[in-house]
């Protein structure tokens, strides 16, 4: 397949009549609304979004979904300079960033780590880059297990970036150029164009890269147009076609010393320059397509094509710093790898909605299908530092002095089956889904969600090099259950229950043995209990308390590269949230989370009490933007971590940090505005994120971002 079937695939929906349709909760009957900008003429401005699709795949305000939701709109991702999934997430409470080897999005939600859990209207986008938001509406953090509405994993939650559609009868541009005192800059375009009964959307952007860190440097760039229409008797159409490239630097961070990250080298780059690179790219075609067949009933249905080609290349520190204790000579050892991964996604989604009363009761009632196929090849290439030695683990490792620079001795990426640890696997996922779910509201203060979701996942991987194929077939059930109490038409309470599964293959599906795929998958529970509470119209506060229990666990372990089982954990915590205007020229977004993430099934790799990795006891976020004059607007932030482990090992801990954040806006004219943005005004040492306990990325001194942002 690849890029004869993607031209296929585009060719074929390009010769059908292109027509606009929401890509998520838009009514498109009704005025302007919260979320996308789709065949509507204006949306609710600021960090205040009322109703979303993402959870129950019908429209529904947030004060009725049982589960929490925290959502960062258009606005609020502008206001706070947001370019990256890590800094998104520190203003979701539960969830907090990882740092994916310096080449991938990676997080933790509610004590689950994850490369996978990613969606873009809904869909899964499940390879492992870095996303952009150059075209996006707003972003919906839904925390918990979500198996029902999203499929396989979501164990912890999921990440849906919801994008811009195209808007019939107005025309319009937006750009944006930003850049910072590191010397990254970007451009950002955004053009709407009215064609009559259809309409164009194009978003792109480029940036070059740049930081604190020594050697750090890289280019990226996307574009994504979209076109779509309206036929008669509310037919909608819409096809979208995205190209993302992506280089830079695979930047793993600083080792460890002592159970604590090395302090002295903030900026000090241990990799191999030149050599630490890491290339992606992404090609995907959507479409979707909207009717309303009765008053009551409309059906819906979204394709996707992705084709991805993805590798990195690394050298990395692969112990901590150890120090000689006659000489003091401190060395760390250091290995490198080479990984390759191309992956074709085809997914296929169609659902019913009716919408109507039996008895007097009102029911919302969804049923719908997803089929997907996953096609990939991985092939894993060792470096190995004497050329005349035999290519033994031995030979993989090299001990090197500390020092800065630092410098990695010559190696060489060895292809093959000879090469100690390398791989080559070429896998298979197929996954045939149907689900059922019912909103039911009995009066005004009464509503019940329940929802079944069946899974047949099969799975094939041929490891090449063994020569052996290994096979594991699932059929899974994920219920869901809600019920949602409301004194008011603005607050509610709830209590819910969901679950998930997760195969036993790793969240991407590139390898299998015999011994995990004997093994049945993971399993998530989630017992939560919520309030929300819509204060004004433009104001929401949301609480939730939650017991989320994870059985068949698997944890990333204290050696680089490996994979140990931890047998059951347990997360349990409370999340708090307020978002949204408390004067008319006052936002704020405030979000708290006390999380516990312990392992409670006993192992050799993981006794019983062991804290999970990368979960912090406490976080909290503030964000506010205050209107002093018409013109001028000042922002202010604050974050707090509390320390946290790297690994289940519990050896190595990243302390707390606390940062704060300022910012500046003018309107300069009624179509051109400035900010600027300022990243830790206090110059604090942080090390905000980790991979395993010896590759620990460190924080950016003070900083400042310069945007200026112009209407046509």
């Amino acid at each position: 397949m690849r890029a004869s079937t993607l031209l296929a695939t585009t060719t074929l929906f390009l010769a059908v009549p292109a027509h606009a349709l929401p890509t998520d909760d838009i009514d498109m009957a009704a005025g302007p609304q919260s979320g996308t900008e789709i065949i509507v003429t204006g949306k609710i401005e600021g960090y205040r979004t009322e109703q979303t699709s993402s959870a129950t795949k019908t429209k529904t305000p947030l004060v009725d979904v049982p589960q929490a939701i925290t959502v960062l709109t258009r606005e609020q991702i502008d206001d706070q300079a947001i370019r990256s999934v890590a800094d998104l997430v520190r203003f979701v409470p539960g969830v907090s960033a990882g740092q994916g080897e310096g080449n991938r999005d990676q997080i933790t939600l509610r004590g689950n780590n994850s490369t996978a859990d990613f969606f873009v209207d809904g869909l899964r986008d499940d390879i492992q880059y870095f996303r952009g938001f150059y075209n996006v509406d707003r972003v919906e953090v839904l925390k918990g297990p979500n198996a029902t509405i999203f499929g396989r994993g979501g164990g912890g939650g999921v990440v849906n970036r919801v994008s811009k559609g195209p808007i019939i009868g107005s025309t319009s541009a937006t750009a944006e150029a930003t850049g910072d005192t590191f010397g990254s800059w970007a451009v950002t375009g955004d053009v709407n164009v009215d064609l009559g009964a259809a309409a164009l959307r194009l978003n792109g952007f480029y940036e070059e890269l740049d930081s604190h860190r020594d050697f750090y440097e890289g280019a990226r760039y996307a574009i994504n147009p979209v076109i779509g229409t309206e036929l008669a008797g509310g037919i909608k159409l819409q096809l979208g076609y995205e190209h993302v490239s992506d280089v830079r630097v695979t930047d793993r961070g600083v080792p460890s010393l002592a159970g604590r990250p090395l302090t002295g080298f903030r900026d000090t780059f241990f990799g191999a320059p030149g050599i630490n690179r890491s290339p992606f790219e992404a090609n995907v075609v959507r479409a979707r397509a909207e009717a309303p067949l009765t008053d009551h009933l409309t059906v819906n249905a979204q394709l996707l094509y992705g084709d991805y080609n993805k590798s990195y290349a690394n050298a990395f520190p692969a112990t901590a710093v150890s120090v000689n204790p006659i000489t003091g000579a401190r060395t760390l050892g250091v290995e490198a790898y080479d990984d390759l991964t191309q992956r074709e996604n085809f997914i296929a989604q169609g659902n019913a909605e009716w919408r109507g009363s039996t008895g007097g009761i009102d029911h919302v009632v969804l049923f719908g299908g997803e089929y997907t196929r996953q096609d990939s090849g991985n092939e894993r290439r060792n470096g190995f530092f004497n050329p005349a030695a035999p290519l033994s683990a031995a030979n993989r490792r090299a001990t090197v002095s500390l020092s800065d620079p630092f410098v990695i001795p010559p190696f060489t990426f060895v292809a093959g089956a000879a090469g100690n640890s390398n791989r080559q696997t070429r896998s298979t996922l197929t996954q045939g889904s149907v689900y059922l779910q019912d909103q039911i509201s009995i009066g005004d203060h009464v509503d019940v969600i329940a929802g079944l979701r069946y899974d047949r996942i099969d799975l094939a991987v041929n490891d090449i090099f063994a020569g052996q194929q290994f096979q594991r077939s699932d059929d899974l059930w994920s219920p869901r259950f809600g019920l949602v109490l409301k004194p008011a038409a603005n607050a509610s309470l709830y209590g819910s229950y969901t679950r998930s599964y997760l195969p036993q293959s790793g969240d991407q599906f590139l390898s299998l043995t015999a011994s995990l795929a004997a093994l049945v998958p993971e399993r998530f529970d989630n017992y939560e209990i919520g309030v929300k509470w819509d204060v004004t119209p433009a104001l929401q506060t949301t609480l939730a308390i939650y017991q989320l229990d994870r059985t068949n666990t698997r944890a990333t372990g204290p050696t680089p590269g490996t994979v140990v089982l931890t047998g059951a954990q347990r997360s349990k915590g409370v999340e708090f949230g307020v978002t949204g205007n408390l004067t008319k020229r006052w936002q704020t977004s405030l979000g708290y989370a006390y999380t516990e993430a312990e392992i409670t099934g006993t192992t050799v790799n993981a006794p019983q009490g062991r804290q999970v990795a990368q979960v912090p006891r406490h976080q909290f976020s503030l964000w506010n933007r205050y209107q002093l004059l018409d013109r001028l607007g000042v922002g202010v932030g604050l974050y707090h971590q509390a320390d946290q482990f790297t690994t289940i090992s519990n050896a190595v801990t990243l302390p707390a940090y606390t940062r704060l954040d300022l910012a500046l806006f003018v309107k300069l004219t009624d179509k051109i505005d400035a900010q600027v943005n300022v990243e830790n005004v206090t110059n604090t040492t942080y090390f905000p994120v980790a991979h395993n306990d010896v590759n620990i990325s460190t924080g950016a001194p003070t900083n400042a971002r310069f945007t200026l942002r112009a209407r046509f």
